[in-house]
This record gives C-alpha cells, sequence and structure tokens, in this order.
C-alpha cells in the first residue's frame, strides 16, 4: 500500500485563471504566477497516481488569506474526496490569519475531512504570535486525533520561491508548545530531527513529530534517508511528493539509490501514514 501523505489539487476556477487570483494574496502569487507552477485537479492526480503506482493521496490546496476562496478550496477537496473515497483523503487548509478558520476547521473535518494543512507562514516564520494562531486549530485536532501538516523548510542554503524566514528554533518551539498533537513537518522539517543527537530534550520533544519527504529531490541527496532511519528511525518518516511539483517516481528512484527496500519502505511508503489517518487497510504483519 503506497500513501502519498502530501499533495495539491486546487478548484478549476483557480486552474484556469490563476491570475483573478493574485489580488491580496502574495504567497499565492509568488508561487504561482510563473506559469511552468503547475495546477492540477481531483482527476489529474488519480490518474498519475494510477500510472505510478500510488493507492492513496492526501489531498490539500493552498493556505488562502481570503475566506471566499479557502471556503471554496475546501468544499472543491471535500467533493473530491466523496467522488474518489478510496484514492483521496482530503485535508483542510486556510491560512491562520483569516476570521473563523476554527469553525472552517470544525465544518470540513465533520463533513469528512481527515486533518489539516498545509499551513504555512510564508512571511513570518512561525513566531509567537503564529503559535497563538495555531492555538485554537491545534486544540480542535488534539481533541479529534487529528494530524496537522505544517509547512517548514531548511533556514540555510540556497533561497527558492516559497521559501520562509523559518528558524530552528521556531521549529522546535512549535513542537513544544504543543507537544499532545499529532503534527507533520513538511519537506524533512527544516531538519530539526537531526539535532536527535542531543542527549537531552530534542529527542522527547519530537515524540509526536512526523517528516515528510516533500520537494526532498530539490533539497536533499538521497543518503537523507539512511541518515535520517538512524536519527529517528523509518516510523517518523512519510512519503511526500508535493504533487504537481514531483511525481512519485522520482522518490522511488532516490530511495533504490539510498537502499532503502523492505520494513523501512513499507513504512515510509504507506504503514506509518496507514496509522497517522487511522485505516486499517493493509494485512497484518
Amino acid at each position: 500500500m503506497i500513501i502519498d501523505f502530501h499533495t495539491h489539487i486546487c478548484p478549476k476556477a483557480v486552474r484556469d485563471n490563476r491570475h483573478n487570483y493574485f489580488d491580496g494574496e502574495p504567497a499565492f502569487k509568488l508561487l504561482y504566477e510563473p506559469p511552468k507552477s503547475r495546477l492540477v485537479g481531483a482527476d489529474d492526480i488519480v490518474r498519475v497516481m494510477d500510472e505510478q503506482g500510488v493507492d492513496i493521496s492526501v489531498v490539500f490546496g493552498f493556505p488562502w488569506r481570503n475566506p471566499d476562496i479557502f471556503k471554496m478550496q475546501n468544499d472543491f477537496i471535500l467533493d473530491a474526496v466523496a467522488r474518489y473515497p478510496n484514492r483521496l483523503i482530503g485535508f483542510a487548509c486556510f491560512d491562520l490569519s483569516a476570521n473563523d478558520v476554527a469553525k472552517e476547521a470544525l465544518r470540513c473535518l465533520e463533513a469528512g475531512l481527515s486533518g489539516i494543512g498545509e499551513l504555512a507562514f510564508y512571511e513570518s516564520g512561525i513566531d509567537e504570535q503564529c503559535l497563538d494562531q495555531l492555538v485554537p486549530i491545534m486544540e480542535i485536532c488534539r481533541e479529534k486525533d487529528y494530524p496537522i501538516l505544517i509547512h517548514t523548510n531548511e533556514p540555510v542554503g540556497h533561497m527558492y520561491p516559497g521559501k520562509t524566514p523559518i528558524t530552528l528554533g521556531q521549529i522546535y518551539n512549535l513542537a513544544a508548545r504543543f507537544p499532545d498533537n499529532t503534527i507533520v513537518l513538511a519537506h524533512w522539517g527544516g531538519g530539526i530531527f537531526f539535532y536527535n543527537l542531543l542527549k537531552k530534550k530534542v529527542k522527547e520533544t519530537l515524540t509526536n513529530v512526523y517528516f515528510d519527504t516533500a520537494a526532498s529531490p530539490y533539497l536533499y541527496r538521497p543518503d537523507i534517508y539512511p541518515t535520517a532511519i538512524k536519527l529517528m528511525g523509518s516510523d517518523k518518516i512519510l512519503l511526500g511528493t508535493d504533487f504537481p511539483l514531483l511525481k512519485p517516481s522520482r522518490y522511488f528512484k532516490e530511495l533504490d539509490e539510498a537502499g532503502v527496500f523492505g520494513k523501512d519502505r513499507e513504512l515510509i511508503c504507506g504503514k506509518n501514514a496507514e496509522r497517522l489517518l487511522g485505516l486499517s487497510i493493509s494485512s497484518a504483519d
């Protein structure tokens, strides 16, 4: 069972006329003004899943500021999940600075979505104000035992569109502030797991934190996989492709190159996601 934990789809209105959605949405404009930045719908992702051998994808949109747009998007995700109930699992997404996001989170979860994300803080990083804004969403997810997916990135290295001014301290403070939530950090969590080598506190603080591999072929050499497995265990890693940015085959190739097979590969490519999403669809070990 192959599960892709990090993919993006969006409504036809946005796909066909993206320029109409740039006003008041600087992050969306930054990422999607270039025509080569692909936008896809539910039918598109299922077709690629069939081609690539992916059984289930977790789908979500973009953290819009405008409530009318993020409600439209979340309704689109709900419809996609209803159309492909055995293939797509949906998360609700929005910008935390918008009004009534807790109400929107509850609406979406009660209607059948399975988590929250990918939440992002493109301009601020995850500062104290952002942590405060997260509180009501974290409370909802903790009470209902839903995962929450947060955009993170490495704070050093080359710049690229969507790279936020985040620090490792901010990522660590996020985990420390919400220790009882199931948190998935996108893009390898900015590398925070490297600090599992410290003797005190970090490993315990990251107990309920998981890491997806989104954009890994652009960011890290394939040996990130055995390194991460050694430092935190394969049970903390989730295959995430960031599709349509990249197709799953790029990740499968890098797993091959890194020599990740057997149980480690099964956990990364599906079983960890099954556990976090409360699925019981694979055969018992």
